[in-house]
């Protein structure tokens, strides 16, 4: 007959339990890549990562994990919930799948199916989206922009690994992610492009208006006021007072050709030394594709 599980008040643990600065939990685990013993497969990563030799740094996957240790009665078992010796539960919180113990189960924790690993926060507060590949806030559900598996990369900021990372993660207006810190951290530095695509990821209307001010009380330096530029342009270029096939005169500013990273349209403008505005959305994301003809 099965024994009861043992709670940890009757063990005198108390309800943390052990465990380690990831995870707390009443076992340890046996990596089968290098036989070691760890408390979580977070430590072995930390530790396998560190080895001097690049060639024997690795990392545990987590359904490979066969067997375990009771950090009660020290006895090693394959992978179970409830110890087969003293009958201690060796984690509030255990997903056969993915080999997860966890005691504190105030986060939440969940096993999605999709993912194929364990997810915090409670499984009602979270949905799958398939094309994006991930779990997302029910917040976002209907309300963000899909990129095919726009987990499954490194954080554009610190590199870590997004899909599996333990820290909160979030998605910008373009359908990228990183992680929250990251994303704080760069608004902070007054940083507001995807690091990925460069789009705006914030409302930046005010702004624009305040770089339309100053543009308009800005003068163009002496170097491109009363200048004439001669180049070659199409026929019926409103700027030709003669056929193209012959140079036409220009009276700067030059005209330059823009690529715009909010709405990817490229439009030809008057080039100004504060920045060239998009006439299809009016930002000044922009980057110059074909740089101003200056006079000789």
């Amino acid at each position: 007959m099965e024994s009861a599980p043992v709670s940890n008040e009757r063990l005198g643990f108390g309800k943390m339990g052990y465990g380690c600065q990831h995870y707390r939990r009443r076992c340890q685990i046996r990596a089968p890549c290098c036989n070691e013993i760890f408390t979580c497969r977070h430590c072995h990563n930390e530790a396998a990562n560190m080895l001097k030799n690049f060639c024997d740094r690795h990392e545990l996957n987590r359904c490979d994990v066969k067997q375990v240790i009771c950090a009660v009665c020290d006895t090693e078992q394959p992978v179970a919930q409830v110890c087969t010796n003293c009958g201690v539960n060796m984690g509030e919180y255990f997903c056969e799948i993915c080999k997860f113990f966890d005691d504190v189960t105030a986060k939440g924790q969940f096993h999605c199916d999709e993912c194929g690993i364990c997810r915090v926060g409670g499984r009602e507060n979270y949905f799958h989206c398939k094309k994006c590949g991930s779990c997302y806030a029910t917040s976002l559900l209907d309300n963000h922009l899909c990129v095919e598996n726009s987990m499954r990369h490194h954080c554009p900021i610190c590199y870590e690994y997004l899909f599996d990372s333990l820290k909160e993660t979030t998605v910008m207006k373009c359908g990228h992610t990183m992680h929250g810190e990251c994303y704080y951290e760069m608004i902070k530095r007054d940083k507001f492009c995807c690091p990925i695509c460069s789009k705006s990821i914030i409302d930046m209307s005010k702004t624009w208006k305040r770089i339309d001010e100053e543009i308009e009380a800005t003068a163009m330096p002496e170097d491109y006021r009363h200048r004439k530029v001669s180049a070659c342009l199409p026929a019926f270029h409103p700027l030709l007072s003669q056929p193209a096939s012959q140079p036409a005169t220009l009276v700067s500013p030059p005209l330059v050709w823009i690529l715009c990273n909010d709405c990817n349209d490229t439009t030809e403008v008057y080039f100004h030394i504060i920045g060239q505005k998009c006439s299809h959305c009016e930002s000044y994301n922009t980057r110059t594709i074909a740089p101003p003809v200056l006079p000789q």
